[in-house]
């Protein structure tokens, strides 16, 4: 692989690939292309929109396209992967060069969901690799990596910023460095697949600090009088209160093993509120229970 970059093609669609297309440019290199994801409707009724790195490229004055394929019509040198969220084709990768990056410690949490799976499972630790695109997802030789600590507080979007950040960084220093040989990834293969909105429900038989990790993926959901009801902030404690588990005494929620301080809630067709003005209007029954239908 050339170490001789001078025009580079940005291939990524949401929000979080942004940065990394701006950071590029703003470090000096030229990017000839952007490819992106189809316009699409955002919202109920909406009109088709751009996606972020769409709009963000236009703006910029940079061209855009949606068939990876005519990437080839463009004269470049590299290709920089940041979540595109679509095959590649493997012919292509044989005849312009792909470098991606993965916002995990690979070869643990190959797959779509790197960050909400490493929060979930309790990681002390995440991270960024600047890695050869291979023919399969996440499985490409690693030019660098970068780790990033994971806090007993971090949220999907609090990992996610600090690891993007690191992200744009590694990314540059790599491109600036230039491309060495990579290296074959080692250790346990991990698959990151999608959180789905049933792995979401809570279940309040597990311990408090499991339920805290799933709050803070984001989504969480439980039932209240039947109808749907999201816990956006919570804090577990090792504190065991009278009750079942869902059961709520207070501000705590009894759980298998401690309980569950809410902080933040959700209640179906509301907006999300603090748990303390959310109980003042809610007309509590004595011994109220989460997720009993």
């Amino acid at each position: 692989m050339t170490n001789d970059f001078k025009r580079l093609a940005f291939v990524g669609t949401p929000e979080l690939s942004v940065p990394f297309m701006t950071s590029l440019n703003a470090s000096g290199y030229e990017i000839g292309v952007v490819v992106t994801g189809e316009d699409r409707r955002r919202g109920r009724g909406e009109e088709p929109s751009p996606s972020p790195v769409k709009r963000v490229a236009i703006e910029m004055g940079l061209p855009v396209i949606h068939e990876i394929e005519e990437i080839e019509n463009f004269e470049i040198d590299l290709a920089v992967v940041v979540a595109y969220g679509s095959f590649i084709p493997i012919d292509l990768l044989e005849r312009v060069p792909m470098i991606n990056v993965h916002f995990s410690l690979l070869p643990r949490w190959r797959g779509p969901a790197p960050i909400e799976r490493a929060i979930l499972a309790g990681d002390t630790k995440s991270g960024v690799c600047v890695m050869k695109v291979g023919e399969e997802f996440d499985v490409g030789d690693v030019f660098t990596r970068q780790e990033v600590e994971i806090s007993p507080r971090d949220t999907t979007e609090t990992l996610r910023d600090r690891l993007v950040e690191a992200g744009c960084e590694l990314l540059v220093s790599t491109l600036d460095d230039g491309l060495s040989e990579p290296a074959p990834q080692v250790g346990e293969i991990v698959w990151a697949e999608k959180v789905t909105p049933q792995e979401r429900e809570i279940d309040w038989g597990l311990e408090a600090e499991k339920i805290d990790r799933l709050v803070r993926v984001g989504g969480a959901w439980t039932t209240f009088r039947g109808e749907r009801f999201k816990i956006w902030k919570t804090e577990a404690t090792t504190r065991e209160i009278q009750g079942r588990p869902g059961q709520l005494l207070g501000d705590e929620v009894a759980s298998g093993k401690g309980s569950l301080r809410l902080i933040e809630v959700q209640s179906q067709n509301r907006a999300r509120q603090a748990f303390d003005s959310w109980k003042l209007g809610a007309r509590l029954e004595e011994n109220c229970v989460f997720g009993d239908d």
